[in-house]
């Protein structure tokens, strides 16, 4: 094992805060480009409404997917970290396993295509915010674990996060009380 291999904590934390701008970014994005808010306020969505306290603390709970997200990306780190083109094989696990290929049946998974009613082009557009997303989360998390360190990096995502959980802390807390 290389020394300039990620630890798992260290790693936990950078794909914590890596994931939950890039879910925020491409959520935010998709949210006004698709129209969202007619979309679930639609009776038949399955979603819940943008006002529940749960999808109000949707960012929060970010870091928890992050974490296991890092159990998945930890045994492969020789894979993944300090090669060329670590990131592209990550973006191939997350869309592969993640969004193509889960056991589940949600839209835009091979599943979905077989087994829900929703058009395969509605199916298909989600790809533009998951996808993306997955690559971005990628690009970043590689980007900041590959030596040599970014201290640079790290305020900076670190100051993003901070700020962002504290808005959305805010947003629960104004919401709650």
């Amino acid at each position: 094992m290389q020394d300039s291999q990620p630890r798992f904590l260290s790693l936990a934390a950078k794909t914590a805060v890596c994931h939950t701008i890039t879910y925020f970014v491409m959520g935010a994005i998709a949210y006004n480009l698709f129209h969202y808010a007619e979309l679930i306020a639609s009776p038949c969505s399955g979603m819940r409404p943008m006002s529940h306290p749960l999808v109000k603390a949707g960012v929060l709970l970010q870091p928890l997917r992050a974490v296991l997200f890092a159990t998945v990306f930890y045994p492969l780190r020789s894979c993944l970290f300090g090669r060329k083109h670590g990131w592209l094989l990550m973006s191939w696990i997350l869309v592969g396993v993640g969004i193509l290929g889960t056991f589940a049946a949600p839209p835009g998974s091979l599943e979905g295509f077989i087994y829900t009613t929703t058009p395969v082009w509605m199916q298909l557009r989600s790809y533009v915010e998951v996808v993306t997303q997955a690559v971005l989360l990628s690009a970043l998390l590689c980007y900041w674990v590959n030596p040599p360190a970014k201290k640079w990096l790290t305020w900076l995502l670190t100051i993003v996060f901070s700020l962002l959980m504290a808005f959305f802390v805010f947003i629960l807390v104004a919401h709650l009380g």
